[in-house]
């Protein structure tokens, strides 16, 4: 939405968009809590977290909060995982690039050698664990994961060398009881379970979504209450409508978004189901 279409309704970014700024995102006390765990337990222990929920329940919200924080920590190194999907050779390849590790795939050996001695140096040099953030965590097939695993644990399992936070859908937690996988889900001491949210829960998102943005008074009530009874509990569900109705005011240059709005757009689509969601 470009400049123009914002100040038409006094707004310093589109409140409904992807790519919010981290202030403006909602955050839960839960997901604080989560928060705390990992930058006060994980990153000085080493280990795994998982974060889990069905899709559109902010997982992926999670992990930027999180990243913002660790990101805070002076010397503190904190990767991502942009191909989860990947096979064992380039799960290898990324792994290198995250930690500045130069690494041969026909040498695996070599790989799995150069990567403990970075992350134990750092943690000689900082008291803390690198740490990797893996998205789509249901992707990773169990040959990374597994080696995943034995990376990161050394002295017959005594010793952490690195933090890891996984965030997947109930698919992951389905991986984890396989039983090649077993070894990997025990390990796992830090878990945040999100659910499809309650009524109150969508409005208190959408209110702060809007008063971030700079127009707390964007939508009528009616219309705020009509969205989080459509939206099925769906966070995602939510902002893609709100993200609709917006675009359509603002091709209209409507000075509020109401409950007629929404029916024009709406009336003919039937509520979607959570499962569908």
């Amino acid at each position: 939405m470009n400049k123009k279409l914002l100040a038409l309704y006094g707004l310093k970014w589109n409140p409904f968009c992807a790519e919010l700024p981290i202030e403006a995102l909602h955050t839960l006390p839960k997901v604080q809590s989560f928060c705390w765990r990992v930058e006060q337990g994980l990153i000085r222990e080493g280990g795994f977290a998982l974060i889990s929920g069905d899709p559109g329940t902010g997982k992926s919200v999670v992990l930027r909060l999180l990243a913002e924080r660790l990101g805070q920590l002076r010397e503190l190194t904190v990767g991502a995982i942009a191909h989860p999907s990947g096979n064992l050779a380039d799960f290898y390849r990324e792994m290198g690039d995250l930690f500045g590790v130069e690494l041969r795939p026909h040498n695996r050996w070599g790989g799995f050698k150069a990567l403990r001695e970075r992350w134990l140096a750092h943690l000689d040099g900082t008291l803390m664990r690198p740490v990797l953030l893996i998205d789509e965590a249901q992707e990773m097939p169990p040959s990374a994961l597994n080696e995943l695993r034995l990376l990161s644990s050394m002295q017959f399992d005594s010793r952490n060398l690195l933090s890891v936070v996984f965030a997947g859908d109930g698919r992951f937690n389905a991986k984890l009881r396989r039983d090649e996988l077993l070894p990997l889900g025990s390990r796992i001491r830090t878990r945040l379970a999100l659910e499809y949210a309650s009524r109150n829960e969508l409005a208190a998102c959408l209110s702060h979504l809007l008063a971030s943005a700079g127009n707390a008074h964007l939508m009528t009530p009616q219309l705020m209450a009509t969205l989080c009874d459509h939206a099925v509990g769906n966070y995602r569900v939510l902002t893609g409508m709100a993200g609709e109705l917006l675009a359509t005011a603002a091709q209209r240059e409507l000075t509020e978004l109401d409950e007629k709005l929404f029916l024009e757009l709406y009336s003919t689509t039937a509520s979607p189901s959570r499962k569908t969601a």
